[in-house]
């Protein structure tokens, strides 16, 4: 697939500068030399029409944040990130909404009205190939950090090195590295149909590609397989691989799969999903331009987007 690479937070040949990552003093003058992108509960900063809000190091809004991570050089700019979770928003401010996406917009008192606060989900299509690439990196590494500040193997606290790409634990010296889930997920077709459905608790009348974690000591094609089987009792024969996003909701690498299906009835297990259904390339093609009167599509910029629109297109291969 020789466009696989342009779904969003697709490579867009950032120097990740892991050379540099083990020199402390060498990343302290680029950290003074470059730009941090502070994460607030999981969202970067952005302006309000798009784009991320870089701050210089030393900047009030990042009082009090963990230590920057390196996130590589862009050019010759060095780009970092900062978590200011701990930050609470003032009282009166707009409250941060539950649910599958929330479209609040969090402004800071340290920062102009222009720049806030947004759900990665809402703001990743504005983004250029570039700031696309910075915002999943720096979302999943500050989010690794929240999650693992103690150590597996002995419980003692771990405290970040390497630019922010290890942690290191204080007690028994155990090194710990980001955690990146691996997911599969398939356009599975049998002819000219393919295989949609909709988990619980999505928002209503939206579908997308079949999904499911990697079991440990499973390939990429026999994970396809059993998801499939899993939840929808169809079974597939042939699996080739198509595409990859990094999707970080939190840290996942989403492996995009084209299966093709032997069977067609579908038996859902319905703890996985609500709905299934076989739909066909013309009532697809409906679906994508939001005109079906029962079925949404994937949300745009999403891999299961992306691998439908290219299928319709007739641009798998």
């Amino acid at each position: 697939m020789r466009i696989a690479e342009t779904v969003t937070f697709g490579g867009s040949g950032l120097d990740r500068a892991g050379r540099l990552r083990g020199d402390a003093e060498g990343l302290a003058g680029l950290l003074k030399a470059g730009r941090i992108l502070p994460v607030w509960r999981g969202r970067p900063l952005c302006a309000d029409g798009g784009h991320l809000g870089w701050l210089e190091a030393g900047h009030p809004a990042l009082a009090g944040a963990d230590a920057p991570v390196f996130l590589g050089l862009d050019g010759d700019l060095p780009r970092f990130a900062a978590d200011i979770s701990h930050w609470s928003a003032e009282a009166g401010a707009e409250a941060v909404q539950a649910g599958f996406f929330d479209p609040s917009f969090q402004t800071h008192p340290a920062l102009p009205g222009a720049l806030g606060f947004g759900e990665l989900r809402g703001v990743m299509l504005r983004l250029s190939p570039r700031e696309a690439e910075l915002a999943a990196t720096a979302k999943a590494l500050v989010q690794w950090h929240r999650s693992h500040r103690f150590c597996s193997a002995c419980g003692a606290p771990s405290a970040p090195t390497e630019g922010g790409w290890h942690r290191r634990c204080t007690v028994c010296a155990a090194q710990h590295f980001p955690r990146t889930d691996p997911v599969v997920i398939m356009l599975v077709t049998h002819g000219n149909r393919a295989l949609i459905g909709r988990s619980p608790g999505w928002p209503e009348g939206v579908h997308s590609c079949l999904a499911g974690f990697v079991e440990p000591g499973e390939t990429i094609e026999a994970a396809v397989r059993r998801e499939v089987l899993e939840e929808a009792g169809v079974t597939v024969g042939p699996v080739r691989y198509l595409a990859s996003q990094p999707w970080p909701f939190p840290a996942s690498l989403m492996m995009g799969c084209h299966g093709i299906a032997l069977t067609e009835e579908i038996t859902l297990d319905p703890a996985e999903l609500e709905q299934a259904c076989w739909v066909s390339r013309e009532e697809m093609l409906t679906v994508m331009a939001g005109r079906h009167p029962a079925i949404k599509p994937a949300r745009e910029g999403s891999i299961a987007h992306f691998l439908i629109a290219n299928w319709l297109a007739d641009r798998l291969d």
